[in-house]
């Protein structure tokens, strides 16, 4: 993230020696807006008053009419200063509250009040329900008070002055800030000041991430050079999303996950987002794929959706053995099958047909390796060969024990690519948007075929960079900048 700014009414309600941030007067912010030129920092407004037309209301406006992130902002203040502008919020707040209580006997039996700070409480059992309050109400520090009875009922949602907090809240509130300030990836700063914010959604435990750590954090030293501070964020971090700019989702989508909350958020939020939420729906089912394609006359491998077992004749017949039957949602070679025989469909189909109505098959196309060329913005960014994994037919082998193993690649320049393998990524990648996409075409002898258009496809230096290195990292800033400056 870029810059935070501490704003406070009374220095001894937050010190300069109580955070590595800065901390100004509300007096100042609103007085003197020549300190900030074009930086774009992130305020934190801790006024001991944000009532409608107090100073502390006028900074939190003002931050947004400078350009400025600013946490709590005005919706926030007006939403919180009545309960009737908050009871939407109440029905799934109430909700999740009762099922964090539930079968707990440390809970008070009586009314009761539960203190949050950034998301965060120390009132036990209720981290998940100070989560979802924080995500609703980004307000650094707010009080519940909490009916008694069988059903617990908030009566009161309201946010506290800092310096009303006694000495163990005012304690738990500059951990939970420092936490929620604490950047990721370091950085060091560069001569250029950080004009925007660029949140890396990611997953640090899993197998297959889309990006290796290592190429993140070469993404975020090239970033500072075109003036954006990258941050990763991860998935409990949905709250803190409206303090950046933009989303890059580096982690493998699914419209039924916490990346498809993250992508629609951020469109909520007016920021750009790779991989955005229509890209996501539509590369993430293949059969939507095959009738996108095949209705823009683009080659694909001979396909037929199997809509139940009376369609396993139909694809014995039209495609024959071996045959392969994807799901349509799967992701990384998981639920794609090989079958060899009509008995190894037909106990297929039973199996898969229990959760979906749908199959895609296709005829089987051996080849020594994929193409994947990524675009982005309607561009071509990188061409690759993906060979198959030793001993496989696919690019990943997923062993049973869990491991995958992957094929060797080989990158090479867009330029050095086969021009029609090229022409037809960047057509099929059009369908679908103007974002970030890695499309897979099998050559043979009758042509090029696109196999699938991947959302959120694999970018790493090491591989899809090989060739450009950090022009790579450098064009994708250069769409987000683009994005931002346009807006």
């Amino acid at each position: 993230m870029t810059d935070w700014i501490i704003l406070v009414d009374n220095p001894r309600d937050v010190g300069q020696a109580d955070t590595p941030h800065k901390v100004m007067t509300v007096r100042d912010y609103l007085a003197r807006p020549q300190l900030f030129g074009s930086l774009r920092p992130t305020v934190l407004n801790l006024s001991r008053n944000t009532a409608y037309q107090s100073a502390g209301y006028y900074a939190s406006l003002l931050a947004g009419a400078r350009g400025h992130r600013v946490m709590p902002t005005v919706q926030t203040l007006l939403e919180l200063s009545r309960k009737d502008l908050y009871r939407d919020a109440l029905p799934d707040l109430e909700d999740k509250l009762n099922r964090c209580l539930k079968g707990r006997s440390d809970t008070p039996e009586g009314d009761f009040k539960v203190f949050i700070a950034f998301g965060r409480t120390e009132f036990p059992g209720l981290d998940g329900f100070a989560l979802l309050l924080f995500d609703w109400f980004r307000c650094p520090l707010l009080e519940v008070s909490v009916e008694a009875g069988p059903w617990r009922a908030i009566e009161k949602i309201r946010p506290l002055a800092i310096h009303r907090l006694d000495a163990g809240q005012k304690a738990f509130a500059m951990e939970a800030m420092a936490r929620q300030t604490r950047r990721g990836w370091q950085v060091a700063k560069g001569k250029t000041p950080a004009r925007y914010s660029l949140a890396v959604l990611h997953n640090p435990r899993e197998t297959l991430p889309p990006s290796k750590k290592s190429s993140l954090e070469r993404l975020a030293q090239v970033a500072r050079r075109h003036g954006v501070e990258v941050d990763p964020i991860e998935k409990g971090d949905l709250a803190r999303l409206a303090e950046y700019d933009a989303l890059f989702i580096r982690e493998t989508t699914s419209i039924d996950n916490h990346t498809y909350r993250f992508a629609r958020r951020a469109e909520q939020e007016g920021m750009p987002v790779i991989d955005d939420t229509v890209s996501m729906i539509r590369c993430t089912n293949k059969v939507y794929l095959k009738e996108l394609l095949e209705s823009h006359n683009i080659s694909i491998p001979r396909s037929l959706v199997l809509n139940g077992r009376q369609a396993l004749d139909e694809a014995e017949r039209g495609l024959g053995f071996p045959m392969v039957v994807k799901i349509p949602d799967g992701s990384f070679s998981r639920g794609v099958h090989k079958l060899d025989d009509r008995a190894g469909l037909d106990a297929l189909a039973a199996k898969l047909f229990v959760d979906t109505d749908l199959l895609l098959a296709q005829e089987f196309m051996p080849t020594e390796y994929d193409w994947r060329v990524g675009v982005l913005g309607g561009e071509p960014l990188f061409a690759c060969q993906y060979l198959m994994a030793p001993n496989h037919w696919q690019i990943i082998k997923h062993t049973t024990d869990g491991r995958a193993v992957e094929g060797r690649f080989h990158t090479v320049a867009v330029e050095d690519a086969p021009p029609e393998v090229i022409s037809t990524a960047v057509k099929a990648a059009r369908l679908i948007g103007s974002g970030l996409y890695g499309v897979d075409i099998k050559v043979n002898a009758r042509g090029v075929h696109v196999i699938e258009i991947n959302d959120n496809p694999n970018l790493d230096t090491h591989a899809e960079g090989a060739v450009l290195k950090d022009e790579m990292w450098s064009r994708l800033v250069k769409w987000f900048v683009a994005k931002l400056d346009a807006r």
